[in-house]
């Protein structure tokens, strides 16, 4: 397997791949009719003292988020993949802060579409992103941070062999405060 970008992984059901910029009717699409069902799970950008709010809030183009993420991973720092089942994009799922050296680490995050939630397809996703992680970037460890709440997460991760490692008060900026988080961990076992 090869860490060179672009990368497609498949699993029964799913084709994960980069976004293209052909992509952005059904992003758009799917993204705003999933904006309720995804906004308790979300992260949002908490203001900062001294910085200009209204321009930190401002999200990128399409194609602006596009290109940024292909740059991330072409260097290797992040690896963000498009979840689609037949010709549907039903979800995205990004590797992040990928980290090298005496770590070897990353985390994932994920989304799925409401009309496709419960059918095993997050799972796959993020048994394939397991699996990229390991045996094409020999990460060590890979990490999955959810909110306590989010029982369908936990359940993911669960059945993906993440093993549950602890509790992180206040971890991340999600729905506009900072939010409590559950981490799961999976390590690679040929990485010794």
């Amino acid at each position: 397997m090869s860490n060179s970008w672009p990368v497609v992984l498949t699993t029964s059901d799913l084709r994960l791949q980069a976004l293209r910029f052909r992509d952005k009717s059904a992003w758009n699409t799917v993204r705003a009719q999933n904006r309720d069902w995804l906004a308790p799970w979300e992260a949002t950008i908490q203001s900062v003292p001294g910085e200009d709010a209204p321009n930190l809030r401002q999200l990128p183009s399409y194609f602006e988020m596009v290109r940024t993420l292909n740059s991330e991973a072409r260097a290797g720092r992040s690896y963000s993949f498009a979840i689609w089942h037949q010709r549907n994009l039903v979800g995205q799922i990004s590797l992040g802060g990928v980290i090298l050296g005496a770590m070897r680490g990353a985390h994932i995050g994920y989304w799925i579409d409401k009309n496709y939630a419960n059918r095993g397809f997050t799972t796959q996703a993020v048994m394939a992103m397991a699996d990229y992680s390991f045996d094409a970037l020999k990460l060590h460890r890979v990490e999955i941070n959810l909110r306590p709440e989010n029982a369908a997460s936990r359940r993911v991760a669960e059945k993906s062999g993440f093993i549950f490692e602890g509790e992180r008060p206040r971890y991340l900026h999600i729905d506009g405060s900072w939010r409590d988080h559950i981490t799961f961990v999976k390590e690679n076992p040929a990485v010794k």
